[in-house]
């Protein structure tokens, strides 16, 4: 009956914090052929999108519909036809006000097959990263969930004050007068403990607590717009001991990562664990050199004394290379040397013994270290980039060596795609650090941006660096560098970068 049909999954994605999304939702949508996606959403789950699938923006404000209700339920049901697996992406739970059922409905309707993944709804998950919890024995032992929107000419549905019940108004800051003097008529008491919490579980969250009488008030004062969650009852008392997502070290700060997409993961994982957000712009991509393993160093494979290695990436793409080519790793008979930490990780994970890595990660420190065991005519192979440092080979060939370099990868500009989604922020000085950990990504990045949005840039963002090297090429762009880690790791840069903020590094 469905044949020749796709799929859309309705996936619930949580209310902002990308950590947030279910399992499933990952999954959905890794494997989606159209992403159709909210305005709520933090753009860093769009870095799981598979790289040739069509990402649709629909976004809704109260004043502002880029896509109307219905255009989206045809579009949905347009690509399904197209026999396409959508996964349309909603921001909190798509059945609590999130029009989930009438889009569920609409598809149902025409035979396109459907799932439902339900997501973490705002109603709780806000409150929660305000220290709010919405049910308590000894305070709230019932919670009422009520939108803050109303149809045109609708009117709010009577929410009466039963002493022990918590009430959550989503979207609650649009009808805030509206709601107030509702609750009031109903007999509500104008001492009732009232929280509103902006943009909950994102960098920009802000929360303001009053009473009903003068929550408006407070919340004027502090400049909150939508969206934004009411929370009206006893537990907002609670906020005071429990509060604790403002405590966290990199909490109101958002973190732009331009390393590839696979290897932002990391990084981005530690940045959410720390309490910041992160968004991802790959401005450059790996892909393997066009060469292979030429038959020369094939056959000299078990001569090499040494086989350094520069990067985590030389490791991969060039054990890969040997795989590749059928190429038995045993054949490797000389020590390994590591640059730094993460590089010799990646050889030990995979069963290699590093016999050497410098104190200091950059390729001078394990120049001076190398010179104490090369000797004349020793033979070495570097497998490394196409595009890179000679201070290696040069400083290993005046010590009297007989140095190969192997290109095994190589960088190609990316970002193109990305840029959509991150440049508004960007320009707007929503991004409080962009970070660099190559030279490449610096150069990729300052290709994708005019010189007068590089200026706007620097004016609102701190720039932070991997090392001195990738600093000099970010001056040499003309960018301000503001923080330069001194462990040249990405663990490092974070370090550097919680100091600047004024956090502890780990």
């Amino acid at each position: 009956m469905n044949e020749g049909k796709g799929v859309v999954y309705l996936v619930g994605a949580g209310p902002g914090d990308p950590s947030l999304l279910t399992l499933k939702g990952l999954w959905c949508l890794e494997r989606a052929d159209v992403v159709i996606y909210d305005r709520l959403l933090c753009e860093y789950l769009l870095a799981f999108c598979r790289p040739d699938a069509e990402i649709i923006y629909v976004g809704k404000r109260t004043d502002c519909h880029t896509v109307p209700q219905e255009g989206i339920n045809l579009l949905l049901a347009e690509k399904a036809e197209e026999g396409k697996t959508i996964c349309r992406l909603k921001g909190g739970d798509p059945f609590v006000f999130g029009r989930g059922g009438e889009e569920a409905a609409f598809l149902a309707e025409r035979g396109i097959p459907f799932e439902i993944v339900p997501g973490v709804s705002s109603a709780v998950a806000v409150p929660a990263y305000a220290g709010i919890p919405v049910t308590h024995r000894d305070w709230a032992s019932a919670l009422a969930v009520v939108t803050g929107h109303r149809r045109q000419g609708g009117v709010f549905l009577p929410v009466r004050d039963t002493g022990n019940a918590t009430t959550v108004f989503l979207m609650g800051f649009e009808n805030l007068p509206a709601i107030v003097s509702g609750l009031l008529n109903e007999g509500w008491s104008g001492k009732t403990p009232a929280a509103l919490i902006q943009w909950g579980t994102r960098a920009d969250q802000q929360t303001v607590t009053g009473v009903l009488s003068d929550i408006e008030k407070r919340a004027q004062e502090a400049g909150i717009t939508s969206p934004a969650v009411l929370v009206v009852g006893s537990v907002v008392r609670m906020r005071e001991m429990l509060g604790w997502s403002e405590r966290r070290p990199l909490f109101g700060k958002r973190i732009l990562i331009t390393r590839p997409r696979h290897q932002a993961l990391r990084m981005a994982q530690e940045i959410i664990m720390l309490g910041g957000e992160p968004l991802c712009l790959p401005t450059i991509e790996l892909v393997p050199a066009d060469e292979g393993l030429p038959e020369r160093i094939r056959e000299q494979l078990p001569d090499y004394e040494w086989v350094i290695f520069t990067s985590a990436n030389g490791v991969v793409f060039f054990l890969e290379c040997l795989k590749k080519q059928q190429i038995d790793l045993r054949s490797l008979k000389g020590k390994l040397a590591a640059i730094g930490p993460a590089t010799a990780r990646a050889l030990e994970e995979r069963g290699l013994r590093v016999a050497l890595q410098p104190r200091e990660y950059r390729a001078e420190a394990l120049l001076e270290e190398l010179k104490k065991h090369i000797s004349v005519g020793c033979r070495v192979l570097i497998p490394r980039a196409a595009m890179a440092r000679e201070v290696l080979p040069e400083g290993l060939r005046e010590c009297g060596a007989a140095v190969d370099v192997l290109p095994v990868y190589r960088t190609v500009p990316a970002g193109e795609r990305e840029r959509r989604w991150v440049e508004e922020q960007l320009l707007t000085g929503r991004v409080h650090y962009l970070t660099f950990t190559s030279s490449s990504t610096v150069r990729n990045f300052v290709n994708l941006f005019q010189p007068d949005e590089l200026a706007l840039i620097g004016k609102h963002t701190r720039i932070a660096c991997v090392g001195p090297v990738t600093a000099a090429t970010a001056h040499q762009a003309g960018l301000r560098v503001d923080v330069v880690s001194r462990e040249y790791t990405t663990a490092g840069l974070l370090d550097a970068i919680l100091a600047d903020a004024g956090g502890v590094s780990k």
